[in-house]
């Protein structure tokens, strides 16, 4: 190895912060800590190198990403930067597209979930109930 040559290695938790998959570089490394992210198969540690060619399988919330990574880089960016770090398969965007559709068909959750319904609340309940009955 020479000298004037300068290998400079990629972490998955910083790579992962600079493709803007987390938003914190600590962020990363807890998912990685806690398995969310796999590098071609097998569960990793943060401090994992990451090299051009790599398959990841990145688990965030209902959505799952698989992904080649295409470049490296430690420095966060910009969106279309990060984007130009890695090629999604045309599965994985397809499956996410489904997981969406079906989150969004899902009904909305009730818009009071803590504490006593206001003296307004309890009397369009009753107004609703009244109106059920007759029916």
């Amino acid at each position: 190895m020479q000298s004037d040559e300068i290998i400079e290695k990629f972490r998955i938790d910083k790579w992962l912060f600079a493709t803007r998959f987390f938003k914190t570089r600590s962020l990363a490394a807890e998912a990685v800590e806690r398995g969310r992210v796999t590098l071609n198969g097998q569960r990793i540690k943060p401090a994992k190198i990451v090299a051009t060619g790599d398959h990841l399988t990145i688990r965030i919330g209902n959505y799952q990403y698989d992904i080649e990574v295409m470049g490296l880089s430690n420095k966060r960016g910009s969106a279309s930067q990060a984007q130009l770090l890695y090629r999604e398969t045309d599965e994985s965007r397809t499956q996410r597209e489904l997981v969406a559709a079906r989150l969004k068909a899902q009904p909305q959750p009730p818009l009071y979930t803590k504490g006593r319904p206001t003296k307004r609340d309890r009397r369009e309940m009753e107004r609703f109930i009244a109106n059920q009955d007759e029916f």
